[in-house]
């Protein structure tokens, strides 16, 4: 069992904060994946940053840029996790693109990732058609894939995902880039009962979360809620990114600045 199946063994409130791994500064990484830690995220998300981010807006493609520019790559990227290792067995995931993976090579890119502490892998632009491999590969060595579903998921596709990955699912709020407006309250609660309904493992929700009160009812919903261009946009303008972070997810867990 790892780190993520030990931490959705029970259903619990979670803040899941998504990085960009090296924005705004390399130096910070690992101190700002402790505070967040610190403040209560249950899990962390660290953001690959690629040139041509499908799936996110603005903010997220310019904080990958940035962070491009600092000379982040895949090896960065799991020498950082491998050192957060050293503090913390709080569950990471790695969120990316599949070209840098089949770049780097993708047997080599799993066997480094379970060296380096990483427990989980979000691939927005890979399809289960195609994940079929990825995840065996994966599962040998005790990483969970952790594929997508959205509104428009049909019941039938919900169930083969989840049965596909068999520890956590990501559904994605809305349909659109990541940044914009939050999801429809009534229409998102339909679509995570359904999800509730047809998945056979825990989901997790993102896409549009930025208050302690979208925290709030997005886990009694679901099994955690994914805040990501919302923390990206608080470090945007900060001198202290490592106190920013510690400061707004605490805001976040507890309702406290």
């Amino acid at each position: 069992m790892n780190r993520i199946q030990k931490i959705f063994q029970n259903r619990s409130e979670k803040v899941i904060p998504f990085l960009t791994a090296g924005y705004p500064t390399k130096e910070s990484a690992v101190e700002m994946v402790m505070a967040a830690e610190q403040a209560g995220a249950a899990m962390v998300e660290l953001g690959m940053p690629f040139s041509d981010p499908l799936a996110d807006g603005l903010i997220i493609q310019e904080a990958s840029q940035i962070a491009i520019e600092n000379g982040v790559n895949i090896k960065w990227i799991l020498e950082t996790v491998s050192n957060i290792r050293m503090q913390s067995e709080m569950p990471l995931v790695l969120m990316g693109y599949i070209n840098p993976i089949i770049k780097y090579g993708v047997d080599k890119f799993i066997i480094d990732c379970k060296n380096a502490g990483v427990d989980g892998l979000i691939i927005p632009d890979l399809p289960p058609e195609e994940a079929e491999e990825i995840v065996k590969m994966a599962q040998n060595v005790g990483i969970c894939i952790i594929l997508l579903v959205a509104p428009n998921t049909s019941d039938e596709r919900i169930q083969e995902i989840s049965q596909m990955v068999g520890v956590l699912i990501y559904c994605v709020a809305i349909l659109g880039i990541t940044g914009g407006q939050g999801a429809n309250e009534n229409e998102l609660k339909k679509y995570l009962k359904r999800v509730e309904k047809f998945s056979s493992c825990p989901f997790v929700v993102g896409f549009g979360i930025k208050e302690r009160v979208d925290v709030i009812e997005i886990n009694k919903m679901a099994h955690g809620a994914v805040v990501g261009s919302a923390i990206i946009e608080q470090l945007k303008n900060s001198d202290e990114p490592v106190k920013t972070i510690g400061d707004y997810i605490k805001k976040l867990t507890r309702g406290t600045e």
